[in-house]
Order: C-alpha cells, then sequence, then structure tokens
C-alpha cells in the first residue's frame, strides 16, 4: 500500500487529489453534504491510483 501512494504521481493524480480537496472544503462550507461523496470518488481515485488516464479507458492490445 506504502508503494501504490508513493510511486508513479502524474499530472492526472494531482489534479484529482485538488479536486477531491476542493470537494470536502466545499462540502463543509456550504454545507451541502453530497459534495462528499463525490470528493470520496476522486479520492479514492487518488489512492489506487485508479480512472482513465491518456491512453483513455482502452484495455493494452498485446499480441500473442
Amino acid at each position: 500500500m506504502k508503494n501504490l501512494l508513493l510511486t508513479n504521481w502524474h499530472l492526472m493524480r494531482w489534479v484529482r487529489l485538488a479536486f477531491a480537496i476542493f470537494l470536502f472544503s466545499q462540502a463543509y462550507v456550504l454545507r451541502e453534504w453530497t459534495f462528499v461523496f463525490f470528493g470520496a470518488f476522486f479520492l479514492l481515485q487518488v489512492v489506487f491510483n485508479m480512472g482513465c488516464g491518456a491512453n483513455g479507458c482502452a484495455v493494452p492490445y498485446s499480441k500473442k
């Protein structure tokens, strides 16, 4: 888990982290608690490094 969190940080991962923090802060300030769910969604993408990257959501093609 430590290796997953500390390696492979790219621009999109930083953007998702910033957006998750923004959504959490807006949920607190505006008292709109539905923002917490969206913030948690983006935070999970950051923690587990999931989501569509530069290649889109395509499955890598390997010819055997």
